[in-house]
């Protein structure tokens, strides 16, 4: 079976202009991209396995880059090697157990809006509009505003 050269064209353009395959330099976000990533000691299969996550949309800070594998670290400051494959460039954010107890999402970016729902500590959704401390925090179709303090996923690198 052949394939028209235009195809072959117009679909390693979408693979191109994918967010995933962008070559950004570190330290920058990213987040898990499949149901089990392997961290490892060093940038190879050959290294051994220091940890198995199986937390699809967790979000890792990416620390170096070596050929396709990236450095990663996570919430808890583990760092290790993960091949890109597993990764995403999505932004997320992982809920603080800072207090213990459930956190307020809110209506609006402001600490006196609207509580609208309450989310656990350890809860991973999607951060967008990241602004003046606050960031819209989605878990499923469940969106709020949650303060910065409370979320791991968004604070300036560099």
């Amino acid at each position: 079976m052949r394939i028209p050269a235009f195809m072959l064209f117009a679909i390693s353009g979408l693979f191109l202009a994918s967010p995933a395959f962008a070559q950004q330099e570190p330290p920058y976000w990213a987040s898990i991209d499949e149901p089990e990533a392997r961290m490892r000691t060093g940038p190879s299969t050959e290294y051994p396995t220091m940890w198995i996550y199986k937390r699809e949309k967790l979000p890792v800070k990416i620390l170096a880059r070596y050929k396709s594998w990236r450095k990663v670290e996570d919430h808890e400051g583990t760092q290790g090697w993960m091949h890109a494959r597993l990764l995403s460039a999505s932004r997320t954010g992982l809920v603080l157990a800072t207090s213990g107890k459930p956190v307020a999402m809110r209506a609006m970016p402001a600490s006196g809006a609207r509580i609208i729902w309450r989310v656990e500590p350890g809860v991973v959704g999607s951060l967008t509009q990241c602004e003046k401390g606050w960031c819209l925090f989605d878990v499923t179709g469940r969106q709020g505003y949650i303060s910065v303090a409370d979320v791991w996923g968004d604070e300036p690198l560099k």
